[in-house]
């Protein structure tokens, strides 16, 4: 009764309370923990209330608690904190260990995140490949015995001076006590001057073996959903070897994945800027994680708007969900015609006829579209499209490649299309293989990478979407990979052997019983390990590039399913659940976490499908809605409430213009009728494929194909040779209007269905007719003129074939 009192009031009802980050366990006289006091609402939102609820400490001379919510340690012992807000109550357990422990600064985790923090060892600073005025820090303190050295050894020892602390560098030039370059770092009352003078005044030790080592961070809130304008605090805890786990947040480097919903300071302090998700993203001593926080959309949408949404499979119940936390409403269904074109398209690459469009939108049976994606992922073409298509991920060229070994590999990655052979199989085949590349065409990827370091880095962005080049010289500075992570993972293709077979093209690879990748700073090999994986210890016999493998494709691997995935996803909704596609790192969340997690899952049960994957996409609700938008919807760009419209690839485009004018495509050096996603190879010389931007296939990044529009494309079809001579070509479509003596309006009808899969609309009738007529008379007007016909008809079908409904999917 009160609680609808209040609601009709319009007063916020306290739902819940909660204190995080839930217990609380401090070691040490100089541990801590921040607290934030989370209160939510009947709607499901939440709200940082911390500056107006009231902490107390149970028993403060164990733990106290200070007006700034930050709990600190007294005596060994136990505590409770509570924190009250109106009526509600919410309760938080502290226990103190080693109060009167007096533990020196540890150089490798408090001296290096406090340089890390302010900059010092930043790319803009000290951290620069050069330094800054002869004083060089590894950069984000990568190395953290270099940097000791460089801090107490160099500069004549006065950035450390053990005799007077107090008149040491490293205190005095970043309190601005005497002039600094870089300007004013911090206080001489801040904890980071305490941390450093503490390190100092106790002799300055240096980073050990023994050292705790951090093991993960935590991240709290990790997810909410606030008001606009809303603050929120963000908590950052990090994980130690030793057990201990303590609250790093203000040494944390913060960023934000959209700026224009949120917005993020030194500190952790988010402010929710607009409606939309965005994630916070923390680093912290090459260990990386992030909170979404968002906020809804202004929308007035009825839940029941929701609950009637169709859904066909489990995809459609996450986006949805998605969506209706954000209210955002969906876009109604496509029409068959739309969804015909649409499918044969993204699976194909290729237009139905319209006679195929025809039968379909004709078909009364319900399942109509179900068998039609079933009949889809029969057909050759469909093979064609996907063996382009991972061609391109794994590089077929004859770039590197001899014309026989170019084919050898692009038929064994076709065959295992058509085969439907597992993810997780093809992968396998490709590292471990050894023999006959002419054989076996997989070995070829081997001799296009003969550098273990560029081997290392393509597999890496093929099969995990994750790009490490950043680590070969320092630790990632957005993704937790450090350098001796790059160097383990690249010895693993440290002893791969190629030699000359019998004929030219043909290589032989094997595995060498020895050879090593040298980390460089370290000069001497690491045990080679994948990434996340066990290492290998160097002299042990087992194949380095199974032990690869097995890791890879194992189900426990958190990005190899969900790396295949998205791609797969991205090739039918138009963007990837992460973008770019293959940057599936931590610090670059998805759109929909909870879509992607179960997307994966599914794949991996499936044994790797990519077909059953492909099914799933296709049969979803959210791949049949329309690409019309709704006034609460047209922004949404990577929620999927509406068919996303795209561009076309560069090879579809010219396919469809094909197909359209009835003119092929003359490719040298393959037979007439060859279409564009049946070449093996990106090398075939094709001035309107590199326009529209067909990657040059040498690495394994999807930034190497270009969607964008340039001028380039439209000075090409406007004035190129491509459109121009299919559209005047004897026997192509428009020779046949006219010896068949097609009437205006029948080949208005058969252009429309064949470019855009539907019927013209009775305006658009009209108006061609009378646009034809015209033509037509003035063309008859010309006694040069022998077909008066033709040249009204190139220009209708020109104006087809460059405009948005034909050159994009919809």
């Amino acid at each position: 009764m009160i609680l609808g009192m209040l609601l009709q009031a319009g007063m916020p009802v306290l739902l819940s309370l909660q204190m995080l980050p839930g217990d609380v366990r401090l070691r040490g006289p100089r541990s801590y923990q921040k607290l934030v006091v989370q209160a939510t609402y009947p709607d499901g939102s939440q709200k940082d209330v911390t500056s107006a609820a009231r902490l107390a400490s149970q028993n403060p001379k164990v733990a106290s608690v200070d007006a700034g919510a930050v709990v600190r340690p007294v005596a060994d012992g136990s505590t409770t904190i509570t924190a009250i807000l109106g009526s509600q109550k919410a309760t938080l357990r502290v226990e103190v260990r080693g109060a009167a422990e007096t533990a020196p600064v540890s150089f490798r985790n408090e001296v290096i995140p406090v340089l890390t923090k302010m900059g010092c060892n930043g790319g803009a600073c000290h951290g620069a490949l050069a330094g800054k005025n002869g004083f060089k820090l590894t950069l984000r303190g990568y190395d953290p015995d270099a940097d000791y050295h460089t801090l107490t050894r160099e500069a004549l020892g006065r950035r450390v001076s053990l005799a007077e602390p107090a008149r040491s560098l490293m205190l005095l030039k970043p309190t601005l006590t005497i002039p600094h370059g870089g300007g004013k770092r911090f206080d001489l009352a801040s904890p980071e001057f305490r941390i450093l003078s503490e390190w100092i005044a106790s002799g300055a030790p240096a980073p050990a073996e023994s050292d705790p080592r951090i093991q993960g961070v935590e991240v709290v809130p990790s997810s909410a959903w606030l008001a606009a304008g809303a603050e929120q605090q963000v908590l950052v805890r990090a994980r130690y070897s030793d057990g201990r786990i303590e609250d790093v947040t203000r040494w944390v480097k913060f960023s934000s994945t959209d700026a224009g919903v949120a917005s993020v300071d030194d500190f952790g302090k988010v402010k929710m800027l607009g409606p939309g998700e965005a994630a916070i993203n923390v680093w912290y001593q090459s260990q990386v994680g992030f909170a979404r926080l968002g906020v809804a959309f202004p929308n007035q949408v009825s839940a029941e708007l929701f609950r009637k949404s169709p859904r066909h499979n489990y995809i459609d119940e996450l986006i949805l969900k998605k969506l209706e936390a954000l209210r955002i409403p969906p876009s109604g269904e496509a029409g068959d015609d739309a969804f015909i074109r649409r499918a044969f398209l993204d699976a194909m690459g290729v237009l139905p006829t319209p006679e195929e469009v025809e039968g379909f939108v004709a078909d009364p049976r319900p399942d109509k579209r179900a068998r039609l994606i079933d009949d889809i992922i029969k057909r050759e073409e469909f093979v064609d499209y996907w063996a382009y298509k991972w061609s391109d991920l794994l590089l077929v060229s004859s770039r590197r490649l001899r014309s026989n070994a170019m084919w050898s590999y692009y038929n064994w990655i076709r065959a295992g299309v058509a085969a439907n052979k597992p993810w997780d199989e093809v992968a396998r085949e490709l590292l471990v293989s050894s023999g006959n590349s002419r054989e076996n065409g997989a070995l070829n990827y081997y001799v296009l990478h003969k550098n273990p370091i560029e081997l290392s880095e393509n597999v890496t962005k093929a099969f995990l979407g994750l790009g490490i080049t950043c680590a070969r010289c320092h630790n990632h500075p957005l993704e937790k990979w450090t350098q001796r992570d790059y160097y383990q993972m690249a010895n693993l293709f440290a002893r791969i052997g190629l030699k000359n077979g019998a004929e030219p093209g043909d290589t032989i690879v094997y595995t060498n019983p020895s050879g090593e990748v040298n980390h460089p700073r370290l000069g001497k090999p690491l045990p080679p390990r994948p990434l996340d994986g066990a290492p290998l210890d160097l002299q042990a016999e087992k194949d380095r590039r199974r032990h690869l493998a097995d890791w890879l494709t194992s189900a426990d691997n958190p990005y190899f399913a969900r790396a295949l995935v998205n791609r797969v996803w991205q090739n039918f909704m138009g963007r990837g659940l992460v973008e770019p596609v293959d940057d599936v790192r931590a610090t670059n969340p998805a759109s929909n976490e909870e879509l992607f997690a179960a997307l994966t899952r599914d794949f991996i049960s499936s044994g790797f499908d990519v077909r059953k994957l492909i099914v799933a996409i296709m049969s979803s609700a959210a791949y049949w809605r329309a690409s019309t938008t709704l006034p609460a919807n047209q922004a949404d760009e990577k929620y999927y409430s509406h068919f996303l419209i795209r561009r076309l690839p560069a090879e579809v485009i010219l396919d469809a213009i094909s197909q359209v004018t009835r003119v092929p495509t003359r490719f040298d050096g393959y037979p007439a009728g060859t279409r564009a996603l049946q070449l093996p190879d990106s090398q075939v010389n094709s001035y309107f494929l590199t326009v529209f931007g067909r990657p040059p296939r040498t690495q394994s990044d999807s930034g190497e194909r270009q969607h964008e529009p340039t001028i380039t494309q439209a000075l090409h079809v406007i004035n190129g040779d491509t459109l121009n001579q299919m559209l005047q070509a004897k026997d192509g479509t428009i020779d046949m209007f006219l010896k068949l003596g097609l009437s205006d309006n029948k080949a208005i009808e058969h252009l429309y269905m064949a470019a855009f899969s539907r019927p013209p609309h009775e305006e658009e009738r009209l108006s061609l007719l009378a646009a034809l007529t015209e033509a037509r008379r003035q063309a008859a007007s010309d006694p040069l003129e022998k077909e008066p016909r033709r040249k009204p008809f190139e220009d209708l079908l020109w104006a087809m074939l460059t405009g948005k409904e034909f050159l994009f999917n919809h």
